[in-house]
């Protein structure tokens, strides 16, 4: 009979390395009923044939204080349990094959001193010092991290187990769990069973670290978790006669990666075109199973893998292995409360960094579930990221198909996706195909990025300057401060909150005001407890009872739950009408000339003045229009029935064609926006960037009823800021910023940009970052000599507190 308890505070589902940090962790903060429930034997899944590599540089701070902390708690993991975990800190050298490789790698090394993380770059004959046995012909250049390091996977999984246990933690195997029972918006009870004995365990919470069997372990609740399984390949060599320690080495432009241990080589390979894996379901009796061999898909790179480390010539394979492991749509994992179920959360899809993500991120999760709040910003990783769609088989085969190779491909900006496009597409797609639009992808939506001119290739040209679709951002840019352009706003979140208390609800949620009448726009935030940003918004109130919240596109279902779950006992209704109307934005001095032309409704000062919203005709239909702007240009963002849409876009495209009316995409608004200074949510305001320190205390007003986070603000303001928001201009035009760059004030690194664009009507590339404050008044921060660093090049910045275009929104009101 199988000895498990009836109730527990906390069910985790699955025993890899993941599920193991989960109960280690929770353990750690005090809770002692956590049960753990593997359905064969703990590390039987992916983890016992990870490679164990712990490299600490990850692509944001939190990423890398997540990874760092993973570092640091093997290395104390032995002492703790008596169970080595092999962590050894032998440091790890990647190298660059072509100069965009070598951009890549020193922009990084660059972030890594932002992030704290030592890091040197080095030329190819001080990458031969250090690894003497590389080939280092066609070598560019290397970077050198010499706190990375690697371990034993299964026993650092091992050793967490233990450690959960001698803190209470119920650890069983040979628990298969088939089901998971929910009440409203709650898990109740795990179901099991073991042999031909089956039970069931009460729950307060359920964490799903199933790995690449989470997806289905997520339907089982209703809860979405878009991961799959891909065939991830390397061999081990025999001993090599004089093989000795040495760093962990990463050829990305040969797909490749080494790791020495015990005499031998792991050669391991991230291929462009993956084989995914499990399409009909991971068999039954899946347990520290192998995959059949492949030799053809692996043979190219261990060809050139015989090349740029010639001793492997000679060495004999020991072992050739194949075995999956799950990724997700976009690279990043799955980590946090889930949108569909309050007290079910998730940690899987980790994307063959699980063993050196698993430490952080399990501590993340236990203070999110100790606590009710994330313990800082989590947005690359948070479940809640993830589209419903996402979780949809065919989709998940076919992204996964690049997923698995893009971990080693070129990390350019605006990389686009190429697989499983073309899911979500607004009404107006296939007119702006026909008129040259180029288009990304963004939480599946298809959106026109740039217009390509006539004679041009409508693809993009990666690089680390300014790509091929600079100059028609350029000119896209221009029209819309010297004329009018139009773009394409569908794929914005619209959600509507309507009911008795819609007021009331939106003045608890909401840090701004309101009580306003039909027809007025307020720009506004959701904060937290701490004052943090959950989400920037705009809310436009359509009657008595019923608003419309505008969110961006990817953050829809986050913003959506985030409601819902504050709505307790007021009178609403909170509805996703996002499909049912297109978007778009008309924008630029001669906005108001084009809108007199295709309606007779009054566009001026008096009537539609900033800030506000009203019922239209438009050729020969209906709209709504909003007067706002995130270009900080005059214009409207005209609302129209999804069945309308291609109508209303003739009318207004037609009509324009004798004022200039040029089309426009993404990347023009992106940089007409940073030269405004307006943030970026996900970039420069997050849930731990407090909304004063954000520069948006115009949007909080302390004097209305109690809100969300007003104790915070208050708290803020008594005790003065920390940090301050400001907008950086280089001096250099020719040099390209993006985000993460390293902030120089007065000779050291303070900070690092949290977004960054080419502004083409303020000349130069511009950024947005936090600089610390404490005690300092607005000009004695000002005062300071400010550089940014771009891939070990510091480059003097202009730094401004203001919006360097139009400080006064003059133009908006115009």
């Amino acid at each position: 009979m199988t000895n498990l308890p009836k109730k527990a505070r906390c069910v985790i589902i699955g025993g890899g390395v993941m599920g193991c940090s989960v109960a280690y962790h929770l353990t750690k903060t005090g809770w002692t009923d956590v049960v753990l429930l593997e359905r064969k034997q703990l590390t039987c899944g992916t983890t016992w044939h990870a490679a164990g590599l712990i490299g600490q540089l990850r692509a944001s701070a939190n990423m890398t204080r997540l990874a760092k902390y993973s570092a640091d708690l093997y290395r104390g993991l032995e002492e703790e349990t008596g169970l080595a975990t092999g962590m050894r800190q032998v440091g790890s050298i990647s190298v660059a094959l072509t100069e965009a490789r070598k951009e890549e790698l020193y922009r990084g090394a660059s972030m890594a001193r932002a992030f704290g993380v030592p890091v040197e770059e080095i030329s190819p004959a001080e990458v031969k010092e250090r690894y003497p046995h590389l080939n280092i012909e066609g070598v560019k250049a290397g970077v050198w991290l010499p706190t990375d390091g690697q371990g034993d996977p299964a026993n650092i999984a091992l050793a967490l187990a233990k450690g959960a246990r001698a803190r209470g933690a119920v650890i069983a195997e040979g628990v298969k769990v088939t089901g998971v029972a929910v009440e409203g918006r709650r898990a109740t009870s795990v179901s099991w069973e073991q042999g031909g004995e089956r039970g069931e365990i009460q729950a307060e919470h359920v964490v799903n670290c199933a790995g690449m069997w989470g997806r289905e372990v997520g339907r089982m609740a209703g809860v979405n978790v878009p991961l799959h399984a891909c065939e991830h390949f390397y061999i081990v060599t025999e001993p090599i006669k004089g093989l000795t320690q040495m760093p962990v080495l990463r050829v990305p432009d040969e797909c490749a990666y080494y790791k020495e241990d015990a005499g031998k080589y792991l050669l391991g390979a991230f291929e462009p075109n993956a084989k995914p894996w499990g399409m009909n379901g991971i068999p039954e009796d899946f347990s520290f199973d192998q995959l059949p061999e492949d030799f053809d898909h692996f043979e190219p790179i261990l060809e050139r893998a015989v090349n740029r480390l010639p001793m492997l010539a000679e060495a004999g394979i020991h072992t050739f292995f194949n075995g999956p492991e799950s990724f997700t749509p976009d690279d990043a994992y799955n980590l946090g409360q889930s949108l569909e179920v309050d007290n079910f959360w998730v940690a899987a899809g980790f994307n063959s960094i699980g063993i050196q993500s698993a430490g952080g991120a399990g501590m993340a999760l236990a203070e999110w579930m100790e606590t009710g709040e994330k313990p800082f910003d989590l947005g690359d990783v948070d479940v809640g990221r993830n589209q419903p769609f996402q979780g949809n088989r065919h989709y998940l085969f076919e992204r996964s198909k690049e997923t698995l190779g893009l971990l080693y491909a070129d990390h350019f900006p605006y990389r686009q996706k190429a697989t499983a496009r073309g899911v979500r597409r607004t009404p107006f797609h296939a007119q702006l195909e026909a008129q040259g639009a180029v288009f990304g992808e963004i939480g599946g939506w298809e959106r026109a990025n740039w217009f390509a001119s006539d004679g041009q290739e409508r693809e993009y040209q990666y690089s680390w300057g300014p790509q091929n679709w600079f100059a028609n951002q350029a000119a896209e840019h221009k029209a819309v401060r010297e004329n009018v352009g139009m773009y394409d706003m569908s794929s914005f979140g619209k959600i509507r909150v309507e009911g008795r208390d819609a007021e009331t609800f939106l003045n608890h949620v909401c840090g701004a005001d309101m009580s306003v009448p039909a027809g007025k726009i307020v720009y506004t935030q959701f904060l937290n407890s701490t004052g943090g940003i959950e989400a920037d918004v705009t809310v436009t109130r359509l009657s008595e009872t019923a608003y419309l919240v505008v969110t961006p596109a990817v953050t829809r279902p986050r913003d959506q739950v985030w409601m819902q779950r504050h709505a307790g006992e007021f009178n609403v209704v909170v509805t996703d009408v996002t499909a049912g109307e297109g978007v778009l934005a008309v924008m630029g001095p001669n906005a108001r000339t084009l809108m007199q032309k295709v309606s007779p409704n009054e566009f001026s000062n008096d009537v539609n003045p900033f800030g506000t919203a009203q019922e239209i005709e438009i050729g020969m239909g209906l709209a709504r229009v909003h007067r706002v702007s995130y270009v900080g240009e005059l214009g409207w963002e005209v609302y129209v029935s999804s069945d309308m849409a291609g109508h209303v876009f003739e009318t207004l495209w037609e009509a324009g064609q004798e004022l200039g009316l040029t089309l426009c995409g993404m990347h023009m608004m992106d940089s007409c926006r940073i030269e405004k200074a307006f943030r970026h949510f996900g970039h420069d305001i997050t849930c731990e960037d407090h909304v004063l320190e954000a520069g948006l205390g115009f949007a909080v007003k302390l004097q209305k009823a109690d809100f969300i986070g007003r104790d915070a603000v208050m708290r803020k303001k008594e005790a003065g800021l920390e940090k301050r928001m400001l907008q950086f201009r280089l001096s250099d035009p020719e040099v390209m910023v993006y985000h993460n760059e390293p902030l120089i004030r007065d000779g050291k690194i303070v900070s690092y940009l949290s977004s960054g664009a080419y502004g083409h009507h303020l000349g130069a590339a511009i950024g947005m970052g936090y600089v610390p404050c404490r005690g300092e008044s607005a000009a004695e921060v000002l005062g300071s000599v400010y550089e940014v660093e771009v891939a070990g090049r510091r480059v003097a910045a202009e730094a401004s507190l203001q919006p360097m275009y139009d400080p006064k929104s003059e133009r908006v009101r115009m």
